[in-house]
């Protein structure tokens, strides 16, 4: 691959650019995800020869997906109405995954507060969040993608779990209330 095999690059972006699309989505690029991924494939051919032999391609991949992702955002004036705007298109790929096994875990009530509930969560919360449980990335591979130490990974996770829970509990509290 790192010798300029296209065939090979080819098969790796055949494989890789669905979870590629998805990350994006969830990140906070929205309608532009498809353009985003398709810059963070071209700059990984490009920077091929950086990557280290051995490494898993995965994470590294989606490391450039979430920095173009980023750049996307640079402009902090839009930046809070533009990440509104990707949530809401985001939302539905959260809601229409019947390969997921939480949905099956899940009701359609539970997914609906689940997806609400990440949507009242802070950017850098819901980006941790997104990539441990709806993308299956791990600890190091979350790290990796979002370009947080490890230790960053696991406190913010923390934190976000902790605020995810609070906010359900709110919501189930104000149905019971409500006779709902």
């Amino acid at each position: 691959m790192r010798d300029g095999d296209r065939d090979a690059y080819a098969e790796l972006v055949s494989r890789h650019a669905p979870v590629a699309l998805r990350t994006a989505a969830l990140l906070g690029a929205g309608g532009d995800a498809e353009d985003v991924v398709q810059e963070a494939f071209v700059k990984a051919y490009g920077a091929l020869d950086g990557f280290r032999t051995g490494s898993p391609f995965r994470p590294w991949l989606l490391r450039i997906v979430a920095n173009e992702t980023r750049n996307l955002h640079r402009s902090a004036g839009r930046r809070s109405a533009r990440e509104q705007r990707s949530w809401a298109q985001a939302e539905p790929l959260l809601l229409a995954r019947p390969d997921d096994p939480a949905e099956a875990a899940l009701s359609q009530e539970r997914q609906d507060a689940l997806v609400r509930g990440l949507a009242g969560l802070s950017a850098q919360h819901r980006q941790v969040v997104t990539c441990r449980y709806l993308l299956d990335l791990d600890e190091a591979e979350t790290a990796a993608v979002l370009g947080w130490p490890r230790g960053t990974v696991k406190s913010r996770l923390h934190r976000a779990l902790g605020k995810l829970r609070d906010q359900l509990d709110t919501e189930q509290e104000t149905e019971v209330a409500h006779g709902g």
